[in-house]
């Protein structure tokens, strides 16, 4: 696991945004872990965030020109990463959507630069695959071309078929998806610890049961 994988996972178990234990998915499974992006929730942490999201991206090499985050969760996302990869060297224009369009000032949906060119999509994680549907949506509308999604956790288990949400939005619209970290680090760090073995057989049950 590279370096900034595995600091990525301690962090996310640090902060208590990974968490181990008994929780229901939105499809109705028992997971043995859960992570909630929504704790990364003041500004040291926005800050670390957006720095292993922006090495994620460079170390993809996907070529893109705007970044966008998807409301709700993609909009700090987005704002912490741009502001990460300008510390890098490189300053990137960003853009996110409202919930409902506004008919007044600037009017529309989308806030922030326009959207051209090749558009990166930034989120969370990838459930069920609907924002990434409607960020494509929007960003065709607009005469862009998606370039790829990044999350920061792939879970690595399927979906409603036999391929995982990750596997169908890359079939689905032919872009790379690419995750900060994937079902294979949360196992190395739970791995490298013998005073998680509980966690670690636990989720590989799980794996076993719904894993891609």
């Amino acid at each position: 696991m590279s370096d900034y994988r595995a600091e990525f996972v301690e962090f996310a178990v640090d902060s208590q945004v990974l968490c181990f234990g008994e929780f229901k998915t939105k499809a109705g499974r028992l997971s043995p872990y859960f992570f909630n992006a929504g704790l990364f929730n003041d500004g040291e942490k926005l800050k670390r965030l957006g720095e292993f999201y922006a090495k994620a991206i460079v170390d993809s090499g996907i070529a893109f020109d705007v970044m966008f985050g998807p409301a709700y969760k993609g909009i700090p996302l987005a704002a912490s990463i741009v502001i990460a990869l300008a510390g890098m060297g490189r300053n990137v224009p960003f853009a996110f959507n409202r919930k409902e369009a506004k008919d007044h000032g600037e009017g529309g949906t989308v806030v922030g630069a326009p959207l051209q060119g090749r558009v990166l999509i930034v989120d969370d994680v990838i459930s069920a695959g609907t924002s990434v549907r409607e960020s494509v949506d929007l960003i065709r509308a607009s005469g862009a071309a998606p370039a790829g999604v990044v999350i920061a956790l792939d879970r690595m288990e399927r979906g409603r078929g036999d391929k995982s949400a990750v596997q169908e939005v890359r079939e689905q619209y032919d872009i790379p998806v690419v995750a900060v970290v994937t079902l294979d680090n949360l196992v190395e760090f739970l791995e490298r610890d013998a005073n998680r073995r509980t966690e670690l057989q636990a989720v590989a049950n799980y794996r076993e049961n719904y894993g891609v």
